[in-house]
């Protein structure tokens, strides 16, 4: 009976398997690669350095991407003959090493499957996260600082690169605020479906008489822009303000006014950008994030015209998407996909794939009739 088990999950297995090499499409793949190899070894590719970290960026990318799907399969096509023979031998240790690694593949297949569920507008897209302190005082900023180290714990484990743009720091603890960009592909696709309200309950280490105390901070997640995007900005629409950084108790405070404040007039959005020490640099990335939140809004109107059409009321993220209990009882959990764990500490340090990887097959399955997988 076991084995007759083990060979339909290893059929399953392998049919799902396929349906990714199918959706990847990897010659194509493997010719992109080769075209981005050619870029990259262009004597004149640094020549233009936005460019040359993109050609770069996407290549490292891909490569990985395909090695990985590669080594799958090899391991997968080893695994029949590692149960053979262990069942030939009669060897129990052989055969429950076959068993980890069919257990191993089959989590790290299920991962691969929901990479293939990310084909949205956007979804490709590198990603700009915004993560504000809202109900709650101190514990909410505290608590937005918290998530914040969270996500960039995530893309520290993923070995994702990610830039931190602005903060802006609470005066007693915490953030008020914190902009950061996720450069990779595929940032967007993946983080998106991390935004919405996060509550944390807890015993307040603020609150003097040891009461429990509930926070809320808010996530934000857009894709950042391309050189296809067509965003026009007039000068006249912006109100351009230098200031010093500045950082937690006056520390990292620049000499020279090279810190970047954008408000856009009409919308009343405002940017900021303050990791750079030049001026010039913080404006262009200032620029750059103030592109990408007005394409998400351009978006979003859009998108809510299509809603309104359809007649949409679903609403279907709300507002508040995940919960966070550190007292009485210890645990996390997702509000619409009802994915939890009792491991809170795991989570806070950036063990958040199994939310994620959920969180993106709900959304999948949750879509309208035609309507592609975009953010919530």
């Amino acid at each position: 009976m076991a084995s007759l088990e083990t060979a339909e999950r290893l059929a399953q297995l392998s049919s799902t398997m396929a349906s990714i090499e199918t959706v990847l499409d990897l010659p194509a793949m493997r010719e992109a690669i080769v075209d981005l190899e050619a870029q990259a070894s262009a004597p004149d590719l640094w020549d233009d350095q936005e460019r040359a970290q993109q050609v770069t960026s996407r290549l490292s990318f891909l490569q990985g991407e395909l090695r990985r799907v590669e080594v799958l399969s090899r391991r997968l096509a080893d695994l029949p003959v590692l149960f053979e023979l262990a069942d030939s031998e009669q060897d129990e240790s052989a055969l429950a090493e076959a068993q980890r690694e069919l257990e191993e593949l089959q989590r790290a297949v299920g991962e691969l499957e929901v990479r293939t569920l990310l084909s949205g507008e956007y979804d490709a897209r590198e990603a700009l996260v915004t993560i504000r302190a809202e109900a709650g005082g101190v514990d909410a900023a505290d608590w937005a600082e918290m998530l914040l180290r969270m996500y960039t714990r995530y893309c520290e484990r993923h070995g994702w690169p990610f830039e931190v743009y602005d903060t802006s720091y609470a005066e007693e603890a915490g953030i008020k605020s914190a902009t950061f960009a996720v450069k990779v592909p595929y940032a967007y696709g993946t983080l998106s479906v991390e935004q919405g309200t996060h509550r944390l309950v807890r015993i307040s280490p603020f609150d003097n008489q040891g009461r429990r105390q509930t926070s809320f901070a808010g996530v934000e997640v857009i894709p950042v822009i391309a050189q296809t995007d067509s965003i026009d900005i007039p000068e006249d629409d912006l109100r351009i303000d230098v200031y010093r950084s500045s950082g937690p108790g006056g520390q990292g405070v620049n000499t020279t006014d090279s810190a970047v404040r954008i408000t856009h007039i009409p919308t009343g959005i405002v940017v900021s950008c303050q990791n750079e020490r030049s001026q010039l640099q913080n404006r262009a990335t200032a620029m750059a994030v103030l592109q990408a939140r007005l394409l998400e809004r351009r978006r979003q109107e859009e998108q809510a015209k299509i809603d309104a059409l359809k007649g949409d009321s679903s609403g279907s993220w709300g507002n508040q998407m995940r919960s966070y209990v550190l007292h009485p009882y210890q645990m996390v959990k997702d509000l619409r996909t009802n994915e939890e764990t009792g491991n809170t500490a795991a989570v806070l340090d950036g063990e958040i794939d199994e939310f994620i990887e959920a969180g993106i097959r709900w959304r999948k399955q949750h879509a309208l009739p035609g309507q592609s997988q975009k953010s919530p």
